[in-house]
């Protein structure tokens, strides 16, 4: 899905109810500069219903598609203007409309469908598919760790779709992992979303994910960080979904948390094990690599789902209230 693409002319609103002209968000007609201009579809296509989540780069709507009555989600996205408006600056979009267009067709990423502004308002829209709650909703207990190793082996593999298309999410956590009625886990929110840059190349930030979930290397300020920071997000979720709480919740600061991790990773994680007597020394060699310190050193995704723990075969027990979700 292209942004500057023009709709197909049954997308188009009726001519007395369009706009004089399509124009970025936030531009005006009586800005000097010349701007790009981008032809979008309508919000007045979708009826908004209940909020279903708030973050840093935009509030999530459930809505229903008034052509085909299905329900989707609309992205509102955060921003204000050079005049203080509170709409989002365009660019921002195209690259995080970007990023996830460039992960569609893959069952653990959310689908973007679309990119729809509303002629009044002038705000700009994403519209995805709608799946259902967070995974954070569901972390109040551990899971098993047969359980824990088929929803991982979900988030891996969307990991490997993104790196392999150039896409680096940076704010992989519970909170953007969604669960359908059916089970499946996918990737969602790509706000803070960017297309890799080629080795050598500094990122503009080196911090912009949540904290519990950074790696060190962005904790140290590192700029020229890469995929490997993904990975240790997931390292963190996995670590979570076995124990039923954040691995490294309890620090305020990214100096905190980067004196922790320096001093003490190798003690947690041995801590951690001798909580989870039912980890497989393959699962525990998975843990291990994804939080190595080094990124150099850490699993990459491609590396870890040829391991062997996603090979592994479940015990022959009972996923008590989880069979009808997770198969």
């Amino acid at each position: 899905m292209a942004v500057e693409a023009e709709k197909p002319e049954s997308r188009k609103r009726p001519a007395a109810e369009a706009d004089p002209e399509p124009r970025p968000c936030g531009s005006c007609p009586a800005d000097g500069a010349k701007r790009r201009r981008y032809a979008l579809g309508s919000a007045d296509d979708y009826e908004k219903l209940d909020v279903v989540g708030q973050g840093a780069f935009g509030v999530v709507v459930k809505a229903r598609d008034r052509r085909t009555g299905k329900k989707v989600a609309l992205k509102r996205l955060r921003g204000e203007d050079e005049g203080g408006h509170g709409v989002p600056h365009f660019d921002a979009l195209r690259v995080e409309a970007a990023c996830q267009t460039a992960c569609r067709g893959h069952p653990s990423i959310v689908e973007i469908k679309d990119v729809v502004g509303d002629g009044k308002t002038g705000e700009i829209f994403l519209v995805m598919e709608f799946v259902g709650h967070s995974l954070r909703e569901q972390c109040y207990r551990p899971y098993s760790a047969d359980l824990t190793r088929v929803m991982m082996r979900q988030l891996v593999d969307a990991a490997k779709k993104m790196h392999s298309s150039r896409v680096i999410h940076r704010d992989i956590k519970p909170e953007n992992v969604l669960v359908s009625v059916g089970g499946a886990l996918k990737i969602c929110d790509f706000g803070a979303a960017t297309l890799m840059k080629p080795a050598g190349t500094p990122y503009e930030q080196c911090l912009p994910g949540t904290l519990p979930y950074t790696s060190p290397e962005q904790l140290a300020g590192n700029r020229f960080y890469g995929p490997a920071v993904e990975m240790w997000a997931l390292g963190c979720i996995m670590g979570e979904l076995l124990t039923g709480a954040p691995l490294f919740g309890g620090h305020t600061t990214e100096k905190e948390l980067l004196a922790e991790l320096s001093d003490h990773l190798e003690d947690r994680i041995t801590e951690l094990f001798e909580l989870l007597p039912e980890l497989s020394p393959a699962g525990r060699e998975v843990l291990t690599g994804l939080l190595a310190f080094d990124p150099e050193k850490r699993l990459t995704a491609a590396e870890a789902l040829e391991h062997r723990w996603f090979s592994e075969e479940a015990k022959k027990t009972e996923f008590a209230g989880y069979v009808p979700l997770f198969g």
